[in-house]
């Protein structure tokens, strides 16, 4: 008909359309949002829509989401059919803990490749869809898309948005799909408020202890040590009470000891001993005090290559030497001068009237006279006679004080300027003593290094880190102390030995990290392994005399250490039950 356009012949009638290939996912060009849909529902002109060109030749159908773009959720879609403005897409979890429905295709996921989409449109099995959602909600949530437009009968008409999903997750009770998808969980998990963050797997599986079953700190190893060393600490009011009465003491003895003419006019005071070394336990009920005096032109002869007993002799003194009453030939003895010294103690005691003071008893082989003050409480003060020498060390010496690796060579070599004293300790030889001898003291550079103990000039002191070796020093101490209290088996230690132990493993050990005050317990225990050894092997060699040993057979019998070792371990094995018996 005129004005009618004519149909074209049949034989260029249109080919019918390729099967229209509903992929969920393309990275051809940008998606189409709710604007043009809507135009295209109702007629209006689209934009172009993007395709793939598929291995055999064919065109796919413009795909409804890919990567290119944002995606649309299931709540946008939704209002999309219902005529409402759709949402603002999301397919992550929001910081109110809610997860919004999947969308067709995104970045949550890999997408699925031609492959897969022409082996889904050719009836073969798909590939295994892929969430970002928490194992159990995707399916629940597509479960709850599905159900809102079927009916009791059976599977409704589905509206276009759900036309696109493939047929294993809108159907998963078919039993050709049940083995392709991911087995439900009974109950989907709650979804954790907040931004989401990986856990690694010690947060996972550690569980933390609960506290009602945590040890208190005094219940460990660890908080038992610290709380002894607690109790051991000196009271700041019982130091100033005892140390007054000490010192007002100590200050008349030296002080009519030069206003009268002796031997000892011109002694001086030099503190010394566990209290001014600041490693003194339970109270401050002991004080070591030298009085010493400078003896010129001395000559030194060693006793029996012991290297610490030495004979004292006097070149030619012009104006003639004020020791000479106490020589024995040309040798001074030191039993006689200390006798003197002793005398002259005794009597300007006696004129202290204002202060219970009194004159201990003499103890064999003791160089030190002992004062006893009641204020009310006992306070015992050993005054220790010792002579000065400005001269070299002995020769002995040579190898000891081995601080290079820990204090320094300079150190060293300052300290060995020093002088060096001789105090009136005889040599034992069998069941007596040899009285003429004196024994090497280096009690004044002992002092120095408990007080500046560190590898780390600042270690201990104001604003400096701290460590643990006085503490393991204090531990040790006090465990001697109260063992040789019920055991006389163990009369011949002192707290010498201990001191002369833990200046070995502080060589040894001289990095500050390795006396950390968080691993107390171990340095003890490493400690008191040390001291064990040494029992066992009877070797404790003299810190600045390598060749003079301290546990040799001659000072202290086999038995004697063997019995030590043996309450050592006892108490080691058994969290030191003689620690509570305070």
């Amino acid at each position: 008909m005129k004005g009618q356009r004519e149909r074209p012949p049949a034989s260029s009638a249109k080919k019918p359309a390729a099967k229209r290939n509903t992929t969920h996912a393309g990275s051809c060009g940008p998606h189409r949002g709710a604007r043009s849909r809507r135009a295209e529902r109702d007629g209006g002109s689209m934009e172009k829509p993007c395709t793939t060109t598929e291995h055999n030749g064919t065109v796919a159908a413009p795909s409804h989401a890919g990567s290119c773009g944002p995606q649309r959720g299931a709540r946008s879609r939704r209002a999309e059919r219902d005529g409402n403005p759709t949402e603002k897409p999301c397919t992550t979890t929001e910081h109110n803990g809610t997860v919004a429905a999947p969308s067709h295709a995104g970045s949550c996921g890999p997408q699925r490749g031609a492959r897969s989409r022409r082996a889904e449109r050719d009836g073969g099995p798909t590939e295994k869809p892929t969430t970002r959602a928490r194992p159990g909600q995707a399916s629940m949530r597509i479960t709850d898309l599905r159900s809102s437009v079927t009916g009791a009968a059976g599977v409704a008409e589905q509206p276009a948005f759900l036309e696109h999903l493939p047929p294993a997750i809108l159907y998963p009770e078919l039993p050709a799909f049940q083995e392709l998808l991911p087995p439900a969980h009974p109950k989907a998990p709650e979804v954790a408020k907040g931004p989401s963050r990986r856990r690694g797997a010690r947060s996972v599986r550690q569980l933390s202890t609960p506290r009602a079953s945590r040890k208190e700190p005094e219940e460990t190893p660890e908080g038992k040590l610290k709380n002894v060393l607690e109790k051991l600490r000196l009271k700041s009011m019982e130091i100033s009470v005892a140390a007054d009465v000490v010192n007002r003491v100590v200050k008349r003895l030296l002080t009519r000891m030069k206003n009268r003419e002796s031997e000892f006019k011109g002694v001086q005071q030099l503190n010394t001993g566990s209290y001014y070394e600041h490693v003194k336990i339970s109270a401050p009920n002991e004080f070591d005090v030298m009085f010493k005096l400078e003896v010129p032109r001395a000559q030194l002869q060693e006793y029996c290559d012991t290297g610490a007993y030495y004979y004292v002799k006097f070149k030619r003194i012009a104006g003639g030497n004020p020791l000479s009453h106490f020589l024995e030939g040309e040798i001074l003895s030191a039993s006689k001068m200390l006798s003197k010294f002793r005398e002259i103690i005794k009597e300007e005691v006696k004129e202290i009237k204002d202060i219970d003071v009194h004159v201990e008893e003499k103890k064999p082989g003791s160089p030190a006279v002992t004062l006893l003050i009641r204020n009310p409480e006992e306070i015992s003060v050993d005054i220790i006679l010792a002579l000065e020498l400005k001269t070299s060390w002995p020769n002995s010496t040579e190898e000891g004080l081995p601080i290079k690796n820990w204090l320094g060579t300079k150190v060293r070599t300052n300290l060995r300027r020093e002088p060096f004293y001789l105090v009136p300790k005889n040599a034992k030889v069998g069941n007596r003593f040899q009285g003429k001898t004196w024994r090497l003291s280096f009690s004044h550079t002992e002092k120095y290094i408990l007080t500046n103990h560190g590898i780390n000039k600042t270690c201990c002191e104001a604003g400096g880190a701290k460590c643990c070796r006085k503490d393991c020093l204090k531990l040790m101490k006090y465990l001697l102390e109260q063992l040789k209290k019920e055991y006389q088996e163990l009369d011949e230690f002192c707290s010498y030995h201990v001191k002369t132990a833990i200046l070995h493993m502080w060589t040894e050990n001289p990095q500050d990290s390795q006396w950390d005050p968080k691993h107390l317990s171990r340095c003890f225990d490493n400690f008191l392994t040390f001291f064990v050894e040494c029992l066992r092997t009877e070797k404790l060699m003299h810190y600045f005399i390598p060749k003079f040993n301290l546990f040799s057979q001659e000072l202290i019998d086999q038995k004697s250490k063997e019995f030590l070792i043996r309450k050592i371990e006892y108490e080691r094995n058994n969290g030191f039950p003689i620690f509570d018996k305070f």
